[in-house]
């Protein structure tokens, strides 16, 4: 364990900058053998806008490591946090580091951003996409990502997590936003069996779809028993049946044009079309929810 945090300490950009290329092209590539929907759509194209905002999140991220970096010294050297009320092992430090990680800078951040309605004209680019793939997983307007590393650093420094836990933390986000956003059909018997402990792909593939309440479902980025801890978790028994997007922007012209994408967060805002009463309480209440798309 000391030598796996030891590396993950002085973790070299070239790591981080293969694990994200390289899973975008391992997913790009079973996305092709093992389709969970066979989009008539042009990939290459779509890629381009979410690589875009892709290295916009690059850009800010090595930008902000500074602050980052210095969040996780400040409060290891003058021992403040969660992590250093107790005289824990370093292995219990790890465990216990990613879990907060995992509940304040991802599960919470993006929660708060389905509920502020200025955070949320951030964040509904990335709800956007209405055909999601790996792609999908870093198409996050620039501003958002502002605010999420700075929940992020706001997290290393309630926790006091040491800077080794704050780069295998982040490590594991980014193969784990690959994997969620996939477009791949993975067995569901093996979905569900994970998705007792972990966010898998037909899991998140809830909160895209592109109505309330299941959009509002699903927060979870590695870890599934937040949602479930807080009731924010929905399931249904086909992800194939549902539709990807967000309602209140489901024209072309403006999911999948660049400026009209960096713009979103400057218009007026939209009120989502809710579904009646009786619509919510029986997603909310069976145990399994089909939703038929469009």
């Amino acid at each position: 364990m000391e030598a796996l945090i030891e590396y993950f300490t002085n973790v070299p950009t070239s790591f981080r900058a293969s694990l994200l290329i390289g899973g975008i092209v391992f997913f790009w590539i079973l996305e092709g053998v093992l389709p969970l929907y066979r989009f008539q759509y042009q990939k290459v194209k779509h890629a381009g806008i979410n690589l875009f905002f892709t290295l916009t999140t690059m850009i800010i991220g090595f930008g902000l490591a500074g602050a980052l970096l210095w969040a996780a010294d400040y409060s290891s050297s003058q021992q403040i946090g969660l992590l250093h009320i107790w005289q824990l092992p370093l292995w219990a430090q790890v465990v216990l580091g990613i879990l907060l990680l995992d509940l304040i800078g991802a599960y919470f951040i993006h929660w708060l951003e389905h509920k502020v309605r200025w955070m949320w004209k951030f964040h509904l680019i990335h709800h956007s996409d209405t055909t999601v793939d790996v792609t999908t997983g870093l198409r996050h307007h620039p501003g958002e990502t502002v605010f999420r590393i700075a929940f992020t650093i706001l997290a290393v420094l309630v926790i006091g997590a040491p800077i080794g836990i704050v780069m295998l933390y982040q490590s594991l986000s980014v193969l784990f936003a690959h994997l969620t956003h996939a477009n791949v059909n993975m067995p569901k018997g093996v979905d569900r069996a994970l998705s007792y402990v972990f966010i898998t792909p037909n899991m998140h593939k809830v909160h895209h779809h592109y109505k309330q309440p299941l959009t509002d479902s699903n927060y979870g980025n590695i870890f599934a028993f937040w949602d479930k801890m807080f009731g924010t978790f929905r399931q249904v028994e086909d992800s194939k049946t549902l539709t990807y997007g967000i309602d209140t922007h489901m024209k072309a012209e403006e999911n999948d044009r660049l400026g009209n994408l960096l713009g979103i967060p400057f218009q007026p805002y939209r009120k989502a079309e809710e579904l009646e009463a009786e619509q919510i309480f029986e997603v909310e209440h069976q145990p399994t929810t089909q939703v038929n798309s469009l």
